[in-house]
């Protein structure tokens, strides 16, 4: 069920006033009905509307905005069926009036009846100013798309809805909804449709990672390379999932493994940055500081927007007291991610030791503000494309 606010019933209640009003129905219980149903939904009074509306409707069958005023209220009551047929009502007795597509789009829709609701839903969608009813549309549209096995649709619509509505919780719920069940779809197909292929392999080698389960995503990467042994990212991947394995139980040979994937990836493509850096930060976590500090400048040479390298060649930089160094790749680190806490700790550090005392409070004051909002702070995540950098034992000010 899509949230509604339904902006609709004042508008068309007033242009059933007016009509009213302009003489289009003298009767005098005409006029009661259409006052007492005025007020009930001034109050929110739906029901005692519904009645006094229908009344009315009876007394002025021909009167295009009591169908639609109708139609809204049996939309709020969840009478779906009901607002249908008024709203179609008052499109036969005057098509120009404004918004009554979208109504009857949206009744459809909750009716589950998706294909005649779409084009009405994507015309209100498209067209529509008002944002409420927009957003209702937007909404039902994913709904109507999904029933219908129109992902691509839903995705699209997905997107233009984030867009209008970036903060809106209930987008981002039902969008989110999509875009899982459409990756989900994809995977499906895949699996049905290569089931042995390199690219089947790593999709459950990388949904193994997800999950954790590092013994079954480096069986299934060194399987996908027995396929494909000169496949390129392939060795970065297994590499990756021995460093963390090792990573959750120190054994010694998964360090040496992921360090010999990660130069095999190198041999097959030397322009990868994210072997280069996880070659630069193992260097660095063994205190080999001269070798890391190589490595991470050649990494940034390369890829100079690589946010975590240059925060890694930061702490190397710090680690060799070189803090005079560290400031310019932790400045441009800290533009290119303003949301790493490691960057603007470092930051703090680098401008404490050149002397920048205001400037190193406020570098170290969005870090304890970032640190108090991370759950949990610093914690690598098996989807990481790289292994972020860390703060150690001086995290704490």
């Amino acid at each position: 069920m899509i949230t509604t606010k339904l902006p609709l019933v004042c508008i068309l209640a007033c242009a059933c006033a007016n009509s009213l009003a302009s003489g289009q129905a003298a009767q005098k219980e005409a006029e009661r009905y259409a006052l007492m149903g005025q007020q009930a939904l001034a109050e929110g009074q739906y029901f005692n509307a519904r009645d006094d509306f229908e009344q009315l409707a009876r007394l002025q069958p021909n009167m295009a905005e009591v169908h639609a005023t109708l139609a809204v209220i049996y939309f709020k009551l969840r009478e779906y069926e009901h607002a249908a047929d008024e709203a179609r009502k008052a499109q036969s007795l005057n098509p120009g009036l404004p918004r009554l597509t979208s109504l009857l789009g949206l009744s459809l829709a909750e009716l589950g009846q998706f294909s005649d609701a779409v084009p009405r839903l994507e015309k209100g969608f498209k067209y529509t100013a008002e944002p409420e009813v927009r957003r209702m549309c937007g909404l039902q549209l994913l709904r109507a798309y999904m029933g219908l096995g129109r992902n691509s649709d839903a995705v699209m619509t997905s997107l233009a809805l984030n867009k209008l509505y970036p903060d809106d919780p209930e987008v981002l719920y039902h969008t989110s909804r999509v875009f899982g069940n459409y990756a989900y779809s994809e995977m499906e197909q895949l699996h049905v449709k290569a089931p042995t292929s390199v690219w089947t392999l790593q999709a459950q080698g990388e949904a193994d990672e997800t999950q954790r389960d590092f013994d079954s995503a480096i069986v299934v990467y060194n399987h996908a390379l027995k396929l494909d042994p000169e496949r390129t990212g392939a060795h970065y991947k297994l590499g990756h999932a021995y460093l963390a394995r090792y990573q959750q139980s120190r054994k010694p040979e998964d360090h040496d493994a992921a360090r010999g994937e990660f130069l095999a990836e190198l041999n097959i493509d030397p322009d990868n940055g994210n072997a280069s850096y996880e070659l630069a930060q193992m260097s660095a976590d063994e205190n080999d500081l001269d070798q890391a500090q190589r490595q991470f400048e050649a990494v940034v040479a390369r890829f100079p927007e690589f946010e975590k390298a240059l925060v890694g060649l930061a702490g190397v930089y710090l680690k060799n007291q070189s803090a005079g160094r560290a400031l310019g790749p932790l400045e441009r680190a800290t533009k290119l991610d303003a949301t790493d806490e490691v960057a603007w700790f470092r930051l703090a550090q680098a401008e404490r030791a050149a002397g920048n005392r205001d400037a190193a409070q406020k570098a170290l004051e969005t870090y304890r503000t970032l640190h108090a909002s991370s759950n949990p702070p610093n914690k690598p995540s098996a989807g990481d494309e790289v292994t972020p950098q860390q703060l150690g034992s001086d995290s704490q000010p």
